[in-house]
């Protein structure tokens, strides 16, 4: 047997068009197994679906709000209605707005409230929520894998990214909590896990971290800096980390946090 087979599951992943999602589940597809994509617009969706098809035929896409509970109830029943099952939720909507966030020359105190809200409303209650109403679905076969996406900005106190870190800092303590709450009454088949990827170059920070020319903003050399492998990461490299967290080969192992940050986390400055 085996324990790294993820071919029969049928893996759930919110964010599923975005950079990080849909990377992912193309990763999740070439491995052989059913990917359903959770999206808030439909556009992107479709178009998102008809281009993962040319990999497998195994993947399949709804539209939902991850930060609305009645939504995501609608998209759970006809997930089971026609797979019959969930076996992994890959949390991996999120992101930040410029507002939440303290531009150069700014101070805390002209951080955007509302938009603030919007980001840690997305980045918390955009995992809680699904982990709840697909997680309630797992529960009633005793089965089911949940994986959140922390962040570096968690664990250390990164300057700028207000809304991002708070909320992320909470989602490592939902993630210890949920799994901790779903193995004492549900058994160990239900497990919560997370990954905190380190510094990788995308839409939301290229210009946090790259000038209009390609070179890296003083941010971006400070992180280069403070990274021992000397280089930012490549969306792909997350996918080792995913597989086994989906699959059986961590059957064990629940409530961690894996780092994937090329040395960051590891890294004293000294």
């Amino acid at each position: 047997m085996n324990l790294f087979d993820i071919e029969h599951k049928i893996i759930l992943v919110t964010g599923g068009c975005g950079v990080l999602g849909g990377g992912i589940a193309k990763y999740l597809l070439e491995n052989n197994a059913t990917v359903i994509l959770l999206h808030y617009k439909e556009g992107p969706l479709l178009a998102t679906v008809r281009e993962l098809k040319k990999i497998s035929k195994k993947v399949d896409g709804y539209v939902c709000n991850v930060v609305e509970e009645k939504s995501l109830q609608e998209v759970a029943k006809k997930i089971i209605h026609i797979y019959g099952k969930i076996d992994a939720l890959i949390n991996a909507a999120g992101g930040n707005k410029p507002g939440a966030t303290v531009g150069l020359d700014q101070s805390v105190f002209d951080v955007d409230i509302e938009q603030l809200k919007q980001v840690i409303d997305l980045n918390l209650f955009g995992s809680i929520i699904p982990s709840l109403v697909f997680g309630k679905e797992m529960a009633k076969y005793k089965k089911g894998v949940i994986i959140n996406i922390s962040s570096l900005a968690a664990e250390r106190a990164l300057t700028r990214v207000m809304g991002y870190s708070a909320s992320k800092a909470a989602i490592d303590n939902f993630t210890k909590w949920m799994s901790v709450e779903l193995a004492q009454k549900y058994g160990e088949g239900m497990r919560v896990n997370a990954i905190a990827p380190g510094f990788f170059i995308g839409h939301q920070n290229r210009s946090l971290l790259t000038n209009e020319d390609g070179s890296y903003t003083e941010r971006g050399l400070t992180i280069i800096k403070n990274t021992p492998m000397n280089r930012f990461g490549n969306a792909d490299e997350l996918n080792g980390a995913i597989h086994y967290l989906c699959s059986d080969a961590s059957k064990f192992v629940t409530g961690i946090v894996i780092p994937i940050d090329g040395g960051f986390s590891a890294f004293s400055g000294v």
